[in-house]
């Protein structure tokens, strides 16, 4: 485990007013034990609930809580995790989370042996690969949706990634910024675009099984699926033309 470093959280946020104050106190109360320093960035892409109002009054309470707002929604999730990586986070190492806490921040404690001594510069949390703990399963048909997504993805960008969408994913600082700056999906889909510029330019990338439980209230809707595989598509298509070369 790392010391004498600083670890930013970076969490997008849409709507969630009921669970990002419990989120917040969580993440806090896990990394103030910890031997490293560390920031949590809560961006809410234009929230029209109180989630902005919650997250000030945990700045109060909260070590390095930092709020970012867009007035008005700019995109799905990737462009708030897109800004607060690049634009607000200042660690050594960053980790973007959801803001339901389906897969808590202590579940870095399983990706540090591969940060810390370089095997991997990305290393992603998956429900689907061996000693993945998923307590409280999705809805069938979103579960089928994402096998079917994880199937078209391991087809047409990584063979050797099992689950691309799952919202816990690290990076060293050097990674995030080279390739969180040549993301250009903005939408549900820039997990799958991530990992395709992070292969390209050279950086290993590690799958751990991590825990997960379903929090439903799901921000994504049905048609977010479908956007997402029109994204692919269209990533496929960028990287066939060199558009993620150095």
């Amino acid at each position: 485990m790392p010391q004498n470093l600083k670890l930013s959280v970076v969490i997008p946020a849409y709507n969630e007013g009921k669970r990002i104050s419990a989120t917040l106190e969580d993440i806090d109360q896990y990394l103030a034990r910890q031997h490293y320093d560390y920031e949590i960035i809560v961006v809410d892409n234009g929230s029209n609930d109180n989630t902005s109002e919650i997250v000030k009054n945990e700045q109060g309470k909260i070590k390095g809580l930092n709020l970012v707002r867009f007035e008005k929604s700019v995109g799905a999730k990737g462009s708030a995790v897109k800004l607060g990586i690049l634009e607000h986070s200042h660690g050594d190492y960053v980790v973007f989370m959801d803001a339901d806490n389906a897969t808590p921040v202590s579940e870095m404690e399983k990706f540090w042996p591969y940060l810390e001594y370089g095997q991997a510069q990305v290393v992603i949390g998956s429900r689907y690969v061996q000693n993945a703990n998923v307590t409280e399963k999705q809805p069938f048909y979103r579960i089928f949706l994402s096998r079917i997504g994880n199937l078209l993805t391991r087809f047409l960008v990584d063979p050797t990634i099992k689950d691309t969408q799952l919202g816990f994913k690290a990076f060293t600082q050097k990674a995030a910024r080279e390739i969180f700056s040549r993301v250009t999906i903005l939408g549900w889909g820039f997990d799958m675009e991530v990992l395709t510029i992070a292969k390209k330019h050279g950086f290993k990338v590690k799958e751990v099984g991590v825990l997960w439980r379903e929090r439903g209230g799901s921000h994504v809707p049905l048609k977010g699926y479908i956007e997402t595989l029109l994204d692919l598509l269209k990533i496929k298509l960028n990287a066939i033309l060199g558009k993620y070369d150095r």
